[in-house]
């Protein structure tokens, strides 16, 4: 070999070598300079970080959580408990002992009325009745002889025509007498009175009393107002937008004044129109017994809201971060440099009614609820990696 072939063999080597280690350098620079890019919304954490941050994985449940709706009301009687008292023919008050606020009975005497026509309408009731009693016997003596034709058709009509005027007006009467608080029945010639009582219709409380002794009151006038609180409803008053919220049924917790004891309703009716200032009415009966409500009286209510099932979870999988409420899905499991990690996906949610420790949640509509895996527990631990972003994330 000669020099010349030896120095071009050795030139040749060098090149090669120099390539190969070029090779080399750049594959070697290239792995060192290598990173790996965790997308913005991925959490990555080792096996023993997701024990230190006590992280436990679930589903997400379908749950009736009803919710509440804070309204305002007043407490309300219904009509037929709510008593005006009137002398249905007038007359002058001659006794009466009631103050506002007295306990009243069904059949106590509110006042003792006053008036002459009360003795004339029991003078003509007598009168007419034992008129009737004749025109009854004559009623009947005629019709035997019209049957024997000693009578003519005629004057059996007129006598019949008689008596019945006779017994329409005793039956008028009686009704009048009725009206006063007289019994007909029990009315005689040596019992015929001056005055009549008012009788309270039911048991409650005197509201308002509008007499006094001697004074003269007309059939319109309210003298007496009786309240029966045994049987209380709530007239609350609800927005258009909370129409679908309600319904028959349903419970409602309220307080009065400034009490921190809360007294219970039940809704039996809700409204069926819609007001001008777009507010409706609901209405439900006081369930509870509750001695210091008095009709009238302003109570604020929370009504709980009907139920359907939600997605749901428990409120502490549920974390808000910039404005915005996130929840935390596994994603996959994966091994780097031997060492197993796991990645969570932080999703963006919208929050709904809570109750009992579980929150609605509504989902992005490519969410598949049946195969997800939301962190339960140690939501805020993965938060604060996120944030932190080295403390405890990779």
């Amino acid at each position: 070999m000669t020099k010349k072939k030896l120095i071009t063999i050795i030139c040749l080597l060098s090149v090669f070598f120099a390539v190969i280690s070029c090779k080399s350098g750049a594959k070697k620079n290239e792995e060192a300079g290598k990173t790996e890019v965790i997308p913005e919304d991925i959490v990555e954490m080792r096996d023993d970080q997701i024990k230190l941050a006590n992280i436990e994985t679930g589903s997400i449940e379908m749950r009736s959580l009803s919710g509440t709706l804070k309204v305002n009301g007043l407490v309300a009687v219904a009509p037929q408990n709510f008593a005006t008292v009137c002398a249905p023919m007038g007359g002058f008050v001659r006794s009466t002992n009631l103050i506002p606020g007295n306990t009243v009975t069904k059949g106590q005497v509110l006042a003792v009325i006053e008036n002459q026509e009360f003795i004339d309408i029991q003078q003509n009731y007598l009168e007419a009745k034992n008129k009737l009693e004749f025109a009854e016997t004559d009623y009947k003596r005629h019709n035997d002889l019209y049957k024997n034709d000693v009578y003519s058709q005629q004057n059996v009509q007129q006598v019949t025509a008689d008596y019945k005027n006779l017994k329409a007006q005793v039956k008028a009467l009686t009704q009048k007498l009725a009206l006063i608080g007289i019994n007909a029945a029990q009315l005689n010639e040596d019992n015929i009175s001056r005055e009549v009582k008012l009788i309270a219709p039911f048991s409650g409380y005197v509201k308002t009393v509008n007499v006094n002794i001697g004074k003269f009151v007309t059939p319109s006038d309210a003298m007496f107002e009786i309240v029966n609180t045994d049987h209380l409803f709530l007239e609350l008053t609800l927005f258009e937008k909370d129409a679908d919220k309600v319904a028959n049924g349903q419970k409602i917790h309220f307080l009065i004044n400034n009490e921190t004891e809360q007294h219970e309703a039940e809704i039996y009716q809700t409204g069926k129109t819609i007001n001008p200032d777009k507010t409706y009415k609901v209405y439900a009966n006081v369930t509870d017994q509750c001695k210091n409500i008095i009709p009238g009286m302003y109570v604020n209510a929370l009504i709980e809201a009907t139920s359907n099932k939600v997605a749901a979870l428990p409120s502490d999988a549920i974390v808000s971060f910039d404005d915005k409420d996130y929840i935390f899905v596994f994603e996959k499991n994966k091994v780097e440099d031997g060492k197993p990690f796991t990645e969570y996906r932080m999703i963006e949610v919208q929050k709904g009614v809570s109750e009992s420790g579980y929150t609605e949640v509504i989902l992005p509509k490519d969410f598949d609820i049946s195969k997800a895996k939301v962190v339960v527990k140690g939501a805020y631990n993965l938060l604060s990696a996120k944030k932190n972003a080295g403390e405890m994330a990779c």
